[in-house]
């Protein structure tokens, strides 16, 4: 009898689980997406080279080192070449 009180336990603890999960789903099919593919592979090239010690700023010349810097550098060019990134605040 102890058995089946701890197999009822188990399946309403499971249940309880997976009830979120279900609207948390529903919420993301429905927004849109901020940044195109494209923007996403701009910033994938930048932060490659800045990895590989290529990266330089604009301005000075200097080596990038910083990854948000590389991803700053990618989206700037993405938005240049016209692909959907949202505007800068």
């Amino acid at each position: 009898m102890a058995t089946k009180k701890a197999a009822k336990k188990a399946t309403k603890r499971a249940a309880k689980k997976k009830a979120p999960a279900k609207k948390a789903a529903a919420k993301k099919s429905s927004s849109t997406r901020k940044y195109s593919p494209a923007a996403g592979k701009s910033v994938e090239r930048e932060m490659k080279a800045m990895k590989q010690g290529k990266l330089k700023s604009g301005g000075s010349g200097k080596k990038v080192t910083n990854p948000k810097q590389a991803i700053a550098i990618g989206l700037s060019e993405a938005r240049r070449e016209g692909k959907k990134v949202p505007s800068k605040k």
